[in-house]
């Protein structure tokens, strides 16, 4: 910045030219800090240099006329703000890109002032990428990969000493060992969903591997759930070495997957074989739990028949249970497989935007995405249209009343502005303390130094090293102390003015603190608690409605006698959307600054919650896309199904009700034994093939009996969490 800002100022000698030099290196390397490999940075950095030079021509075209500028930084305000929703990248360079456009637009200049204007700006994108790529370069690191990689060998590491333990003999570990297992794989679930949360948005770009890799997050801890519930159930039991043999293949695929993770050198082949024999375990599996479904019918009600209904049931469930592992390490293989084909993508390919079989391409993703957030209650859309409103209204105090620097009144706003009117005045406090520091500061050392300029370029890299340093690693207002000093240096070096354009500095943060008072108070004052709720009530109602789709659809295609349906597409995008802006919201949350009213332990619970229900709907449509075209009856069975399905529906939509204070939390529903009763009843009577023995079709209406029951056990984590987190529980 001080380099630029020197050749602007004494070597072409162009005030306006070395201004947005000195801003523009602001920008472009203090205000963001874009990961992945040099090369992306890089492409990033130019991209953001582009644009940011497109909007210092808009903003300085747009400048002379008051309600122009006014409108159109709250269109552009809006636009960048919503735009980082699509992408981590665009989110990350939201602050850089707002002010390439505010600088230009509140400080009026004709048409012809962009070549100086846009000079600067260029002069400062060529010094940010070869600072980037050769001042102390940093290395490549990706936020979730590493992280991911830990969990699924922990994960791996756990599923063997579970195996282990269940089968017994010599290799059987010891109690400890085995609890030593669960506690690392719990940590590295536990550093996964820090790290994919430690943003303030989505860690992801539109790259089509970081796609991939976010997705393992909620699938990662969803199977580190399924293992603690399946490690309850296995104790005490004989070993199911069906079972066991498909937990073991799975460890094999997260340890196969993890080694294709950690390098891009790893071929593929040893992943594409280790799902294999899980595929081929799997259907072992299913060919055993067929095999044992009973031939007969029994006499409804009679002891005996009670008896034979819970021993089956009791027989299928570490079928069941590994049947519902398996799926899980599938999806997480499959992502991790997708991942490693787009990283090997060649360069053309990339540029002509080639996917991989099976990825949506990047315009795609960027609608869907996109599209999650256009929804009344998206914190994502109340933030952008609260920053826009914010923005637009600051140009037009700072246009009106004439104040010298405008562009401080928009900066100021865009400093303290945050999600509710309680935040933003705690940053009003923070940003005006901060501001008065550096300014008491700032006329200290102008007093002292007087005419001096040398003595002032000299102090100017050290404060631009405390601007940039300050607000991490001190505070908000630590930060405004350090930005004022600086600006006080930088203007008195182009136009000696002494201490008052700190006072102008005052007057204008104090303006554009008020306009974001204003807005925090007029737009979605209650803050991201409120909102978390409402969230997390709108993901569970989306959620069980894709899974009993699911179930409709699976009925559909194993019975004949009724009407099929397609697929539910529509429902799952739904399921989709609602789960991104639930953990857009989340971060928000955890982004205000105060107490917390809901207790983090309690909201995890809740969010791990929605990741099972829509797991458990995808696992059933993949069950039932691959029906085959056995015979039976299997309208009684149906019937059955589709009403429990119904029964799932009606209690998480008065949960979800409870979670915005529309009712009180609703008690788990407790298992209906006659209703499994009739369904295996009904299974056994009608579904069997010309030798008597049951279809496969039978098992798999078993398993779809047990996802919806794993929706109901679920309601009891769910319960127990919404209570503790209730303030009136």
């Amino acid at each position: 910045m001080p380099a630029m800002f020197a050749v602007g100022d004494k070597v072409i000698a162009n005030a306006t030219l070395a201004t947005f030099a000195a801003f523009g290196s602001f920008a472009l390397l203090l205000l963001v800090d874009f990961g992945g490999s040099m090369r992306d940075r890089l492409q990033a950095q130019a991209a953001l240099s582009l644009v940011g030079g497109v909007f210092v021509c808009l903003g300085t075209m747009a400048s002379r006329s008051a309600w122009l500028a006014v409108a159109a930084m709250a269109l552009v305000g809006f636009a960048v703000l919503f735009a980082g929703v699509v992408s981590s990248v665009l989110a990350g360079a939201t602050t850089s890109l707002l002010l390439s456009f505010i600088l230009p637009v509140s400080l009026a200049g004709p048409i012809s002032s962009i070549p100086a204007r846009l000079a600067g700006w260029s002069m400062a994108s060529g010094a940010a990428l070869l600072a980037v790529a050769l001042l102390w370069p940093a290395p490549e690191h990706d936020l979730l990969r590493g992280p991911a990689i830990t969990a699924c060998r922990a994960l791996a590491v756990r599923l063997r000493a579970d195996v282990a333990y269940a089968i017994g003999g010599e290799a059987r570990p010891s109690e400890a060992a085995r609890d030593a297992a669960a506690e690392r794989a719990n940590t590295a679930i536990s550093a996964l969903r820090r790290a994919f949360f430690a943003t303030p948005y989505r860690p992801t770009g539109l790259g089509t591997s970081v796609r991939m890799l976010v997705r393992l997050v909620d699938e990662l801890n969803w199977l580190n759930a399924i293992i603690i519930h399946s490690e309850a159930r296995m104790d005490g039991t004989p070993a199911n070495r069906p079972a066991c043999v498909v937990r073991s293949t799975a460890a094999s695929v997260l340890e196969r997957g993890a080694d294709l993770l950690s390098s891009r050198e790893v071929s593929p082949d040893a992943l594409h074989a280790a799902l294999a024999e899980l595929r081929a375990a799997l259907a072992e599996l299913e060919r055993g739990d067929t095999l044992s479904l009973p031939v007969h019918p029994s006499v409804a009600g009679s002891v005996a028949a009670d008896d034979r209904i819970g021993e089956f049931i009791s027989s299928l469930d570490p079928g069941f249970r590994a049947q519902e592992l398996s799926f899980v390490v599938l999806q997480i293989a499959g992502n991790i497989d997708l991942a490693a084909a787009a990283e090997r993508r060649s360069w053309v390919e990339r540029l002509l935007g080639r996917q991989p079989a099976g990825i949506t391409g990047t315009l795609s993703a960027a609608q869907e995405r996109a599209g999650a957030h256009v929804e009344r209650h998206s914190v994502w859309l109340h933030n952008s249209v609260r920053a826009a409103v914010g923005l637009g209204l600051a140009v037009l105090v700072a246009k009106l009343t004439g104040v010298q620097h405008s562009f401080w009144v928009v900066l100021g706003t865009l400093s303290v502005l945050r999600s509710n009117a309680l935040s933003t005045g705690q940053n009003v406090v923070g940003g005006l303390l901060g501001t008065t520091a550096g300014f008491i500061a700032g006329a200290a050392l102008v007093a002292l130094t007087g005419a001096n300029t040398t003595l002032l370029w000299l102090l100017l890299p050290p404060a631009v090293l405390l601007a940039g340093f300050a607000p991490a690693a001190i505070s908000f207002a630590a930060g405004q102390a350090a930005f004022t000093l600086t600006l006080l240096i930088l203007f008195n070096i182009l136009q000696p003015a002494g201490w008052q354009i700190g006072l102008v500095r005052i007057e204008d943060v104090a303006l554009g603190c008020a306009v974001s008072v204003v807005v925090g108070l007029l737009f979605w004052p209650r803050g991201a608690a409120a909102a978390l709720g409402t969230a997390l009530a709108q993901a569970y109602d989306d959620s069980v409605r894709y899974l009993a789709s699911a179930v409709e659809f699976g009925m559909g295609r194993c019975d004949q006698s009724t009407a099929s349906r397609p697929a539910p597409t529509d429902e799952a995008m739904h399921a989709a959307a609602a789960s991104r802006r639930l953990d857009d919201t989340f971060r928000g949350y955890l982004a205000e600054r105060g107490a917390k009213p809901i207790p983090l332990a309690e909201v995890t619970g809740l969010l791990t919650g929605v990741a099972g229900l829509r797991l458990a709907a995808d696992a059933v449509l993949d069950l039932w896309q691959r029906d085959d075209a056995a015979g039976g009856d299997r309208a009684a069975a149906r019937r059955e199904l589709i009403a429990s399905s119904q029964l799932m529906v009606d209690w998480y939509s008065r949960f979800a009700a409870s979670l915005t204070g529309r009712g009180d939390v609703p008690n788990p529903l407790q298992r209906d034994e006659l209703a499994d009763g009739r369904l295996i009843d009904a299974v056994s009577r009608d579904l069997r093939r010309e030798d008597g023995r049951a279809s496969a079709t039978a098992a798999r209406m078993i398993w779809t009996g047990d996802h919806l029951d794993a929706a109901r056990r679920l309601q009891g984590v769910i319960v127990g969490s919404a209570r503790a987190a209730s303030p009136t529980s």
